[in-house]
């Protein structure tokens, strides 16, 4: 009943601004507690540019790969105690194909802004669309990072899509913490069949390290209390938990900061579940803050500039969606 409650609190939250969730029939299993269906979304468009680019991942898999010789390791790419929480170790993460809508006016506003990306680290190549103000970015730069660029270039910036620009159904999701004390946006995209990537801003956090995780429930009528233990699908308690996602180092200001990758991490069986924030790094309370893990837009997914709920255009609703803090 619990994750029934789940699904209902993610169809409302997410009905007015996400496509609906589709889970991917072949993810499911017998460790999988939500039934799911198949669905394509159609391929983007004008993505000839990454032609000429390597593969993505070599190894990505098809949608009918087994999943019975996944890796066993599982591991997080977190900051250590001695790292800022604003930094991420020197292993690079996976490249993904990550779109924003940007209001540019002319060639030079074009020239701007591909100029400015392309001094990232990370990035490797760069399309700007005019006509559409899309603007696609492959590489392997945090969200973070490519949205501070746009904004220095002096343009009203807002992500529209991120995933691998073929072959995934649920590519991407997110979960947003919108107060009134703690603030974050948590990003998860599908590398590959195996691998996850995750990035995640937090602000208004006690100072110190903090214990997260992906909770079976996205029931937050009681906060975090009501989510549920930490997702495993496997059910070994010898085993650490699948949605067991470390400690986040929130510095002396309560801001954190995380980018990196999960193995074995499916973002189609993550929807309607919920990401819980803990007051301890061992997750020994109930946790001080939850939110519902809803679908995001993939590539190629959400190229409307008008919301047909209320009117407003993009770039209206900029100051007002996701998370009204630093973050």
């Amino acid at each position: 009943m619990a994750f029934l409650r789940s699904v209902a609190t993610t169809t409302a939250i997410a009905a007015s601004a996400l496509p609906a969730a589709f889970a991917l029939s072949s993810l499911s299993s017998s460790s999988s507690s939500s039934p799911s269906q198949s669905f394509r979304f159609p391929k983007p468009q004008n993505l000839s540019f990454l032609s000429s680019t390597p593969s993505l991942n070599p190894n990505r898999s098809c949608l009918a790969t087994s999943f019975t010789n996944s890796p066993s390791a599982i591991h997080m790419d977190a900051p250590t105690s001695e790292q800022k929480p604003s930094h991420q170790s020197d292993a690079a993460l996976p490249e993904l194909l990550t779109e924003y809508m940007v209001d540019m006016k002319c060639e030079g506003c074009v020239n701007s802004v591909k100029n400015k990306l392309q001094t990232v680290d990370g990035v490797k190549s760069v399309e700007v669309d005019l006509n559409s103000q899309v603007v696609r970015i492959l590489g392997s730069t945090p969200v973070k990072t490519m949205t501070e660029a746009l904004e220095q270039t002096g343009r009203k910036a807002r992500l529209i899509g991120q995933g691998i620009p073929e072959d995934f159904l649920v590519s991407a999701a997110v979960a947003e913490f919108k107060g009134p004390d703690i603030f974050g946006v948590v990003r998860l995209a599908q590398v590959n069949m195996e691998l996850a990537r995750i990035e995640a801003n937090f602000s208004g956090l006690p100072p110190g390290k903090h214990g997260w995780s992906i909770n079976e429930f996205g029931d937050v009528t009681e906060g975090a209390a009501s989510t549920g233990k930490v997702f495993n699908p496997s059910k070994e308690e010898a085993n650490e938990p699948l949605g067991d996602l470390g400690t986040l180092d929130a510095d002396e200001n309560g801001n954190a900061f995380f980018s990196g990758v999960k193995e074995k991490l499916r973002v189609a069986d993550l929807i309607g579940r919920s990401l819980v924030v803990y007051g301890t790094a061992d997750k020994s309370d109930s946790g001080i803050k939850a939110a519902v893990i809803a679908r995001s837009a993939g590539v190629g997914e959400n190229y409307k500039k008008l919301c047909t709920c209320d009117g407003t255009t993009i770039w209206e609703a900029t100051g007002n969606d996701f998370v009204t803090s630093k973050v």
